[in-house]
């Protein structure tokens, strides 16, 4: 409104009454909503990072010094685990097959292949191959192959049909809760003796009722096996 000599007051347009802008009420809430959206985004952000292949290593095939093929090895060739990994029943650790390991065939076959001449040179100079690790898992966690394999867990359970891997990958994320669902549930895992090392093994319809008795017949004591001291000692 706006004051005339004889008191009277006229009217204005509203936008010239206004102080700020009209877009600025939207600027606002737009600043407000961000104040709670963007931290909130990046939070949800960070927490699904640490699920990425990128930082768990799952399906990626990192570059070895021999482009060694479990699939020829394994699937065709019909190689047991036991026979390179051969501490995976007594030792935290699967272990490596020493360089003899390999030339026990390959002395005699495909003696003269560019691709294995690491291996050659390995055993001429008396050094292993350096071969890069698949499946790593950080400092703070205990992992123990041989008590896996002891009740009843087997190879493929974890690290995949290594029998179709014409390149060793590492087949699930080794996350926490990765670890847990099976910690907390180990009846849908679990196999006989005669199946642990089996490379196409899957569970069978009634794999309920058989884990349960699979965890009676390896002793397992359910009731610890989500301790923290377990897995972080």
């Amino acid at each position: 409104m706006l004051d005339e000599p004889d008191g009277s007051r006229l009217p204005r347009d509203d936008a010239e009454a206004q102080l700020f802008p009209r877009w600025a009420t939207l600027l606002a809430r737009l600043v407000l909503v961000s104040l709670v959206a963007v931290p909130l985004g990046l939070l949800g952000l960070l927490m699904a990072v640490q699920y990425m292949p990128y930082v768990t290593g799952q399906t990626i095939t990192p570059e070895q010094p021999v482009p060694f093929s479990h699939e020829h090895h394994v699937g065709g060739l019909g190689i047991e685990c036991r026979y390179c990994h051969t501490s995976v029943e007594h030792s935290r650790f699967a272990g490596l097959p020493p360089t003899h390991t390999c030339m026990t065939c390959h002395s005699q076959l495909w003696t003269n292949a560019a691709v294995l001449e690491p291996v050659r040179r390995s055993l001429a100079e008396g050094r292993p191959i350096r071969w890069r690790r698949v499946n790593e898992l950080p400092d703070y966690v205990y992992f123990d192959h041989s008590i896996h394999v002891a009740k009843g867990v087997g190879c493929t359970t974890c690290h995949g049909p290594v029998d179709t891997m014409p390149l060793m990958r590492q087949a699930a994320p080794l996350t926490m809760g990765w670890c847990l669902d099976c910690h907390t549930h180990p009846q849908a895992h679990l196999r006989p003796e005669g199946e642990i090392y089996a490379g196409h093994w899957s569970p069978p319809p009634d794999q309920e009722a058989r884990g349960a008795e699979l965890i009676r017949h390896y002793l397992i004591r359910t009731e610890h096996l989500t301790d923290c001291s377990v897995c972080h000692r």
